[in-house]
């Protein structure tokens, strides 16, 4: 089973990408190498269920079953130890990272409120960009009954483009609705 923004990918993102950018050679072309989503969760040190909950609902939005990520040192102030929960993260690749990227463009980003496109500005100086969603709702996987609390994620989309402007380009061909400025 092919994933439809992969074929998007092969069959309008690679030639409109190698004449803007005028590649000679295909391995050049900037491509999708994975997604991570990730989601910091500062109550989970007290709160065993939120991450529990949190867990479920990476693991129904992604497909894939969510890693728990643990504190690398003790902040006092936020009374954490070194080694407790703080959040859960999940890395997408293949098949599975299409699959969520065609939902998240076409399905997720829609559905939010007051939707003008995400910000051309949030890349990182060598073509990776991410993202903040403020609620997991946004989601169709997720039953609204089924959740406790509204909590936001980070995505992040890692590309081998070498600028920001060919991770642009490339995100803008597989369809991210990018604002204008």
């Amino acid at each position: 089973m092919t994933v439809r923004l992969k074929t998007l990918y092969l069959d309008t993102a690679v030639p409109k990408l190698q004449e803007q950018f005028k590649y000679k050679n295909v391995h050049e072309l900037p491509k999708v190498v994975k997604i991570a989503i990730n989601r910091g969760l500062g109550e989970a040190s007290q709160n065993a269920k939120a991450l529990e909950r949190s867990q479920e609902e990476l693991a129904v939005i992604t497909g894939q079953r969510p890693v728990v990520t643990r504190a690398k040192t003790a902040i006092a102030g936020f009374k954490i130890r070194q080694g407790m929960p703080v959040g859960v993260m999940v890395t997408l690749r293949g098949e599975r990272m299409y699959a969520f990227l065609d939902r998240l463009v076409n399905l997720a980003l829609p559905r939010i409120r007051d939707f003008r496109g995400v910000s051309p500005k949030s890349f990182d100086g060598r073509g990776n960009y991410t993202l903040g969603l403020r609620e997991q709702l946004i989601f169709p996987e997720v039953d609204y009954d089924s959740i406790d609390q509204i909590r936001g994620m980070d995505i992040s989309i890692i590309t081998t483009a070498k600028t920001d402007e060919e991770g642009r380009a490339l995100l803008k061909v597989l369809g991210m609705p990018f604002r204008e400025n």
